[in-house]
């Protein structure tokens, strides 16, 4: 069993990058596209808030993928931060739904990892049989 939850940690990092991808592409979409809903009568800004949010999501899916390598006695916590705003980040398009469904999963097994066992005072790990008798 590992001592990191590395599987976790991997796919939340991935996804984060995604959810970071998905919301610089709706904040440049909102750039490019802002003077067309001055017309329409809408509001630039809100597309621009959305690509923000975004970027909030983003960076704390990757706070919390980073921390769960780093920290892995506090695995559920950081477990359930990825899996949160992994979801959240539905709002604003979910890293092109990637980055949600990875982050998920990661955040899932950030929670469900377990930790290996201890081992008592002077036991010493198993010895592998040597490959060939010593001379």
């Amino acid at each position: 069993m590992a001592e990191k939850p590395t599987a976790a940690f991997v796919l939340s990092l991935i996804g984060g990058i995604f959810i970071l991808l998905g919301a610089i592409v709706v904040m440049a979409l909102a750039s490019v596209i802002g003077s067309l809903m001055l017309i329409g009568g809408g509001d630039p800004n809100l597309a621009y808030l959305y690509g923000a949010v975004g970027l909030i999501f983003a960076i704390l899916v990757l706070v919390g993928a980073v921390m769960l390598w780093m920290k892995p006695q506090q695995h559920v916590m950081w477990g359930v931060v990825v899996l949160l705003f992994s979801l959240f980040s539905i709002i604003t398009t979910g890293g092109f739904f990637i980055g949600l469904i990875l982050g998920l999963i990661g955040g899932i097994l950030g929670i469900a990892w377990k930790a290996p066992a201890p081992m008592a005072p002077g036991m010493a790990p198993p010895m592998m049989p040597p490959s060939m008798p010593p001379p």
